[in-house]
Order: structure tokens, then C-alpha cells, then sequence
């Protein structure tokens, strides 16, 4: 301890001109040995005292007592300034850096993937590294087979189409069986055949079982009958650890079992499965990963894939984690949603009331409204509790800035009600496609004084006020008609009895039928400008007065909107 806390107290001198933070040196200390928590009163003492003992020596000085320490921590380190809103990775050098997601596929990926997956995303970008993206299937009994193909177009839609490899996990099974066979030869692991409930006993009390102490050809002769001996359950392979660590998680814990269930993809050719601390702590060395940004409940299962890459020899990567986020009021299981779609309840994975990333999609939902939320929250270890309607106000309010810029407005009347404004000119109207990006253009509605309005708004317009057609005209309602009053906008705006704003549609054979598929699933339908005509499947438009949606198909004259966002 004593040198331990030497070496950091030193540090962190050196590098803040011999000003010294008592804290940031504990949090160092822990992150380096978190053996120490447990005499955290002396660990505290011995920060002090050798704070106190370097108070009055020379920056030469500790810089030549760190080298004879620890030369490499003494080395100053280039700071890398991040290029966007994140804080720098701990390590991290730019065009080295390796990240990943790792989902198994039980489903398409779903706003809780989408804060993680992003975050990775924009570091990659960050530090022009890369992203790969693992799919998770070694244990057979909780896989969609659907969910690879839709869980690799959701990884490539949240990193823009930077996904620099895909990587399989029961495609490289032989690769396990290789790394395990090394530790059994090491005589770093061993199988263990022990009744699973007295073993978990012994574990918790400290105890190493029989197995354990077994010659070595005979810890390969057992790990070979794994493969066609053994039944399930029977035997498994653990890792040599310290039986009395103070975690009773670290203690000789799991690497490979075995499975008799069949597998989607390799069906009853493999009964030995790796365990995904295995096949991680194998994979992350394998591809090169040097950092591993997740969420702090991986902690443990960080710390056991150290254990595992300690024994082969191997450097790990950089470990930060964030704190949980917890969506309130989201139903975001896979395999429960799953289950609802296969008993049609849901539509599909794309279903509009579904918070899973092919309905958001599909909806109109931008990747860069998720990377916004992402680099908002960034990699905090605070725990955050975000309700439904925090999430979708912070997710709209971006997502409206990325598609406000390019979104054409259209006029869409729902339930319509045709009136006649009497005296009403005959006009051809020409309304901005947009009010502030005038460059865009305009279209243009050919009216004369017979116009369709909402029901809702017909019913409000009240008697002796002056109502704005938009972009049209002003009327009245006088002895229980709709008249002409003017057609300038500011004798609407200056009028003392004003009343409400409408857009409207002209009375045409040319209108078009409309489909608003809303967020419950229900169906608004209405009215359409023949402008709408011009548009292309996917586009995004804004109704005047309701809503932005996103065209999803056409079909002869009705056109099918799904609802988006206010």
C-alpha cells in the first residue's frame, strides 16, 4: 500500500505543478487496486502522510523519486483534446482506438441499446478508430434468428454506415476451445464435476472443492469428455482464482459449459458453449478492443474478463463504465416483445407503438437525435431516471432540429368541412414551402370561396370575430355564413375582434386522401394538397398546424403518413 500510494501521491504532484488533490490520488488508488477498499481508514492516513512528506521536495525531485519507482508512470502522456462535446477517453490515442456493442440476439436493438451504441459510435468517430459490432449467441436458448440481419441494419443505421467489422460469436468456437484447452495446459483452469449447490456452497465459504486439485492429464481427459461424455449439467470448466477472494463472484468462477439445446445457427454440432465472460475476455483480445464503454453493471463481469486475460498474459482494455439509466414507463424486453409479436399484438419490430429502433425508424426518427442525447448524457457513472416524456421531449427537440431545416409544409385537413365564403376572390395562392428557408421555393393552391376546414376548427370559429385563412384570406361569420372580409394579413393582425388562425384546402377533385398512422396505432384521415403528390416514399414532411410525419407508402390516390412529432 505504502508504495502504491507513493507512486500516485508522486503523480499527481508532477503533473499539477506540486499542487496535490487527495481525492483524485484515492480515486486513482482504487481504480488501480480496489483490494484496498477494505482498510479504506489506513489507505486514507497513508495519503496524508505522504502528502505531508513530499509537501517541501522539488518537482525535480519527485520526478526523479517516480522514475525509480514506476518509469512508465512517471512518462508524460499526450493529452488528447476531444473534437466534440465528450470528455476524452482515458488512453486513448487517435486512429488506434477499438470499440465495441455487443447485443445477443434476442430482438432488434431498442432505445436503451441506442444510448450505449451511440456513445461508442461518436468515439470511434472521435479518435477516427473503430467500431465493431459482436453479436452475443453462445447461449442457444434466447435467440431470435431474425434479430441478426435486424440487429446489424440497426448498428449500421446509429453509426451512419461505420461498422468496421461484424464479428459472430458461434462462428468461433474453435477459438474458445483453443483458449481453453491453454489455461487447462497452464493449469489455470480446471472442470469442475461437483454438484452445482454444494459447490456454491464451498464457494461461499471459502472452500475449494476436489476438482480442483486434479493432475493435469487428467484435467485434459475431463475437458475432452465435456465434448461427448458428460451430460448437461454435469460437468463445467472454471478458472483457478482465489477461493477466498472478497467477492465471492471472482471465486473460481465459470468458462465453458455444456448445452444440449439446439442452436438456430449451428443446430447439434456444438454442446460445449462458452460462457460469456470467456468468449469476451477472448473476443476483446482477439480483435484488438482497447476500450470497453458500458454500463457499470458489467463491472464485475469487467473485472472477472481481467482475471482471464491475466492468465494468457494479455494487456486488457481500457474499462469505463456508465451508470444505469432507468426508462420509466418503456416496455423494452426483447423477448416479451417478441412473444407479443408472435401472438399478434404487434405488427412486427417496425410496429409504430413500439420504442424499438426499426418502428423509430420508420417513424422518421434521425440517427443524430440519438447521438445528441448521447453526448448530452455522456459516459457518467451517475445513475439517471428518465421518464417517457423526458426522453421523447429531449429526443423530439433534436431530432426536430436535424429535419425542421429540410421538412416541406403541406396543408392536411383531418375530418373535413366544406364551407363558402361569399364575396371571396378567386385566387391562385402561393405559400412558402417553408417561412424561413425561403429558398426552398413554394407551391402554389388555386381557390374560389369554396375551401375545406377541419370539423374541430368549424366548430370554433364564433361569430362576429375575423378568422385568417391562411395565406388566403380573412372572413367573418355574419347571419350564419362565412364572408369575405379582406385578404391582408396585417387587417387580421391589428383587428380587435381577432379570432383563430385555419389552414384550409381548396374544394378540389385533385385532393388527395390521407392516412395519418398515430403513435397508439390509431388512424387520423383526411385531406391532402395535391403538392404532395411531388413526394418520394421516406420523406418528412410538416402538416400545418399538427404535425411532422414521414410518408411510408402510396397507394393509387391515398397516401400513408406515420406520425412522427409535434
Amino acid at each position: 500500500m505504502k508504495e502504491t500510494v507513493r507512486k500516485f501521491v508522486l503523480k499527481n504532484a508532477l503533473d499539477f505543478k506540486g499542487s496535490v488533490n487527495p481525492k483524485a490520488i484515492l480515486g486513482l488508488i482504487l481504480r488501480s487496486s480496489p483490494e484496498f477498499k477494505k482498510d479504506f481508514q489506513k489507505l486514507n492516513k497513508e495519503i496524508e502522510s505522504c502528502i505531508a512528506d513530499i509537501k517541501n521536495k522539488s518537482l525535480k525531485d519527485i520526478k526523479k523519486e517516480l522514475e525509480n519507482l514506476d518509469p512508465e508512470l512517471s512518462k508524460e502522456k499526450k493529452v488528447e483534446v476531444p473534437k466534440g462535446p465528450l470528455k476524452p477517453l482515458r488512453n486513448a490515442e487517435d486512429g488506434k482506438v477499438v470499440v465495441r456493442i455487443a447485443p445477443s440476439p434476442s430482438g432488434a436493438l431498442h432505445i436503451g441499446h441506442a444510448y450505449g451504441s451511440s456513445l461508442n459510435a461518436l468515439y470511434a468517430k472521435m479518435y477516427n478508430g473503430k467500431f465493431i459490432l459482436r453479436i452475443e449467441d453462445t447461449n442457444p436458448e434466447n435467440i431470435y434468428p431474425g434479430a441478426y440481419q435486424l440487429i446489424e441494419q440497426d448498428a449500421k443505421w446509429l453509426t451512419e454506415n461505420n461498422v468496421s467489422q461484424v464479428i459472430i460469436q458461434s462462428e468461433r468456437l474453435e477459438i474458445y476451445y483453443k483458449h481453453a484447452k491453454t489455461l487447462i495446459d497452464k493449469e489455470k483452469a480446471y472442470v469442475c464435476t461437483c454438484d452445482a449447490d454444494t459447490w456454491r456452497e464451498m464457494k461461499n465459504n471459502g472452500e475449494a472443492c476436489t476438482c480442483r486439485i486434479l493432475p493435469k492429464k487428467e484435467q485434459q481427459e475431463c475437458y475432452q469428455k465435456m465434448f461427448k461424455d458428460y451430460a448437461e449439467g454435469e460437468a463445467i470448466l472454471r478458472l483457478k482464482t482465489d477461493v477466498k477472494h472478497k467477492n465471492p463472484a471472482m471465486r473460481d468462477f465459470g468458462l465453458m459449459r455444456i448445452n444440449e439445446h439446439i442452436h438456430p445457427r449451428t443446430k447439434t454440432a456444438s454442446r460445449v458453449w462458452p460462457l460469456m465472460v470467456f468468449s469476451v475476455a477472448v473476443d476483446d483480445h482477439e480483435l484488438g478492443l482497447t476500450h470497453v464503454l458500458n454500463g457499470k453493471d458489467q463491472a464485475d463481469n469487467a473485472r472477472k474478463e481481467m482475471l482471464i486475460m491475466e492468465c494468457f498474459g494479455w494487456a486488457p482494455p481500457v474499462y469505463q463504465h456508465w451508470g444505469f439509466i432507468n426508462f420509466i414507463g418503456f416496455k423494452l424486453s426483447s423477448s416479451q416483445t417478441r412473444l407479443a409479436i408472435e401472438q399478434n399484438e404487434y405488427t412486427g419490430w417496425d410496429d409504430v407503438r413500439l420504442p424499438f429502433l426499426p418502428a423509430l425508424r420508420k417513424r422518421g426518427y434521425q440517427v443524430g437525435a440519438f447521438h445528441k442525447f448521447a453526448s448530452e448524457i455522456g459516459l457518467s457513472l451517475n445513475d439517471k431516471t428518465v421518464s417517457m416524456e423526458e426522453f421523447w421531449k429531449m429526443i423530439n427537440a433534436f431530432n426536430k432540429d436535424i429535419i425542421e431545416p429540410t421538412s416541406n409544409r403541406y396543408f392536411f385537413v383531418e375530418d373535413p368541412v366544406k364551407i363558402t365564403i361569399r364575396n371571396a376572390p378567386e385566387k391562385e395562392v402561393r405559400i412558402d414551402f417553408h417561412p424561413e428557408f425561403k429558398e426552398r421555393g413554394a407551391r402554389t393552391l388555386k381557390v374560389k370561396g369554396k375551401v375545406l376546414i377541419d370539423k374541430r376548427d368549424h366548430k370554433d370559429l364564433v361569430e362576429r370575430r375575423l378568422h385568417r385563412l391562411m395565406d388566403y384570406c380573412n372572413i367573418e361569420i355574419k347571419d350564419q355564413g362565412e364572408t369575405f372580409s379582406s385578404e391582408e394579413y396585417e387587417d387580421y393582425k391589428n383587428a380587435e375582434n381577432k379570432g383563430k388562425i385555419i389552414h384550409w384546402l381548396p374544394d378540389s377533385k385533385d385532393l388527395v386522401d390521407v392516412e395519418i398512422v398515430m403513435e397508439d396505432n390509431t388512424i387520423i384521415k383526411g385531406k391532402g394538397e395535391f403538392n404532395l403528390t411531388n413526394l418520394e416514399e421516406g420523406d418528412i414532411v410538416q402538416f400545418e398546424r399538427f404535425a411532422f410525419a414521414r410518408l411510408d407508402k402510396i397507394e393509387k390516390n391515398k397516401m400513408v403518413f406515420w406520425y412522427l412529432h409535434k
